[in-house]
């Protein structure tokens, strides 16, 4: 499945989709997370930086825009794979599997998106620089 494909609203009007609010958010966060990214991998942290997207408090990564400080609907987290592996996450015997999936993270970040119905992975394209 495309990213586009979850944040597309398929005339589902009664009930507006939480990753529309997502995708706008994300749009207006792009150039700070992708700053963040860099500055993660440059500093050795992962090769992999994975930001957490919440509306609730989450023990994941480490929150680096507060959706309270910044008036927006979702706050978002840093962490990293490696994080994700060691707490049970991302399956070990997985991994690999992560790794082969994951997007240039240069111009893709990876949202690990949680919404009460679940949490998953998409690859959002970060805003022309």
């Amino acid at each position: 499945m495309e990213p586009e494909e979850l944040l597309n609203d398929d005339n589902n009007r009664k009930k507006e989709t939480p990753l529309k609010s997502l995708e706008t958010d994300l749009r207006l966060y792009s150039e700070s997370i992708r700053e963040i990214a860099v500055e993660i991998m440059v500093e050795g942290l992962t090769s992999y930086p994975i930001f957490v997207a919440h509306q609730h408090e989450v023990k994941l990564g480490e929150m680096i825009l507060d959706k309270n400080d910044l008036n927006t609907d979702w706050t978002i987290n840093a962490s990293t794979m490696e994080e994700f592996v060691e707490k049970g996450i991302i399956k070990k015997e997985l991994q690999q599997r992560f790794i082969d999936t994951y997007k240039n993270p240069h111009e893709m970040m990876c949202v690990f998106v949680i919404v009460p119905e679940g949490a998953n992975f998409v690859f959002f394209p970060y805003g022309k620089e």
